[in-house]
């Protein structure tokens, strides 16, 4: 069952909808075509304001009820919104002909349907990272639960397969190789022999390939066990069974603040060859302030000091068309000392629906 919403824009000459008489005009012949493919179509309120134009609000049977702006500067929204029970068929009319009936009587320079939005218990849109809507074909909620840190979906797509949501926010899916394979320069970087940490990484698709280059021991800090287990039971397609297991010879996986075991690393001077931020993405933010901010530059501070002196970094960022985040990110990693340098990767992720840009970071 959803709640289905039409959209309709229409952009006219501003000097058809200036003056209150002009819009009212406009309303009318709005509505005269409205009602041929809605018989028993009813106002239940209109306003006109000199400053916010013409609103107005129709309804047939209380069952489709259509919004209608007309603002002062030629522009013309229209809503269709209806309740489709499951298994009911949609309101009989064809939208697209509906669009160029009313761009004809209304003389618009231009006009656009969007495609109809789908709203109910099962969540479609989600937002890339530069935080425009994204429609998915979701067709299951998996599993769903709220843990002490996050909300956990995992919803299945008709494409992407299953795939793994926290707080809303879309984190990694079945089709998703490519994110980690980028993630860890598979073919680039060696890992066979060395010691390695994974800051995150509960969904358990990092580790399960590094451990296929054959390490010597990866130890991954992970404070949600929730998350592990949701994906050991929908997402096995890309973490395998390594999160079966908390502790075996080739890994561990310890449950909790990765800052505070990174604190015991560094009190007792253990070193890693890699460390990987498989955690927070860039916040979408003008200035580096804020929680989230403070959170990247210890983890900043903290993983260098666990870092061998020709060990690596390695982490996502967020989407290549966030450019004034990701020179944020960039000017923090200019601020360490130790001074670090770095080399970026992109890649199109599946699941995101656009590319995303990864870090590399060494010491100078």
């Amino acid at each position: 069952m959803a709640a289905h919403t039409i959209l309709f824009d229409f952009t006219l000459d501003k000097d058809k909808t200036s003056d209150e008489k002009q819009r009212l005009e406009v309303a009318k012949i709005l509505r005269n075509e409205l009602e041929h493919v809605f018989p028993q179509l009813e106002l239940a309120y209109s306003m006109e304001s000199p400053e916010n134009g013409y609103f107005a609000v129709l309804h047939e049977n209380k069952d489709t009820v259509i919004t209608c702006r007309i603002f002062q500067h030629g522009l013309l929204t229209l809503n269709v919104e209806y309740f489709l029970p499951d298994g009911k068929e949609g309101i009989s009319f064809d939208t697209k002909s509906l669009e160029k009936i009313l761009a004809i009587k209304l003389k618009s320079i231009k006009s656009q349907k969007l495609p109809t939005l789908k709203r109910g218990d099962v969540s479609r849109y989600f937002p890339s990272s530069d935080e425009r809507i994204i429609e998915y074909d979701i067709d299951q909620v998996v599993y769903e639960a709220r843990s002490p840190f996050q909300k956990i979906q995992i919803m299945h797509s008709k494409t992407l397969g299953n795939m793994l949501l926290l707080d809303e926010l879309q984190n990694i899916a079945e089709s998703d190789l490519i994110y980690t394979e980028t993630l860890m320069c598979r073919g680039v970087e060696n890992y066979e022999g060395k010691e390695i940490c994974i800051l995150g990484g509960g969904d358990g698709a990092l580790l399960y390939e590094l451990l296929k280059e054959n390490p010597k021991h990866v130890v991954m800090l992970e404070i949600d066990e929730i998350v592990m287990q949701a994906c050991n039971k929908y997402l096995s397609v890309i973490c395998g069974d390594v999160l079966e297991k908390r502790k075996t010879d080739q890994y561990e996986i310890i449950v909790g603040d990765c800052v505070e075991y990174l604190k015991k690393f560094i009190a007792d001077g253990r070193k890693f060859d890699y460390v990987f931020g498989d955690l927070t993405d860039i916040p979408i933010t003008d200035a580096p302030v804020g929680e989230t901010w403070d959170f990247i530059r210890t983890i900043f501070e903290h993983s260098f000091k666990v870092l061998k002196p020709d060990g690596k970094y390695l982490t996502h960022g967020n989407g290549s068309t966030c450019k004034v985040q990701l020179r944020l990110f960039e000017e923090q990693l200019d601020l360490l000392r130790p001074k670090v340098k770095y080399t970026t990767t992109k890649a199109f992720v599946p699941s995101f629906m656009e590319e995303w840009l990864f870090y590399q970071v060494t010491f100078a």
